[in-house]
């Protein structure tokens, strides 16, 4: 793809206004969107698919990731135990961040809370967001 048809949203600091600002870009380029891809780490995608439809209710959401195993994806960062901090935030993320107005609910089964909680009073709680 030639770059310069590439736009290059560069300003964003979390998931949100990342679609906020992306949206604005497009807008101002006079791009008529009827649709997105989201491309994120995997355990991102439920969260970005959420932002996303809470941002930008009106158009298309899709999210997608690359294929990557738990274990690849660990030994890509090095830290077994940050990956799980990882883990255990943006599922936190998606109980709590509807009621704060960041994405739309979305079922989370059972066993994934339970999993989640586990891991959290176990003491992996170094990407959790405070309240």
């Amino acid at each position: 793809m030639p770059g310069e048809v590439v736009l290059v949203e560069a300003r964003a600091r979390n998931t949100g206004e990342n679609v906020r600002f992306s949206r604005e870009l497009l807008a101002e380029h006079g791009v008529d969107v009827s649709s997105v891809l989201l491309v994120s780490k995997p355990y991102k995608e439920r969260r970005a698919y959420a932002t996303a439809r809470r941002l930008w209710p009106e158009v298309e959401v899709v999210s997608a990731s690359a294929p990557l195993a738990l274990d690849a994806y660990v030994e890509s960062i090095g830290d077994a135990r940050l990956v799980l901090d990882m883990l255990v935030g943006a599922v936190q993320r998606l109980i709590v961040y509807p009621a704060r107005g960041f994405m739309i609910e979305q079922e989370i089964p059972g066993t994934v809370v339970a999993a989640y909680e586990r891991l959290r009073d176990a003491g992996f709680t170094g990407r959790l967001v405070p309240g």
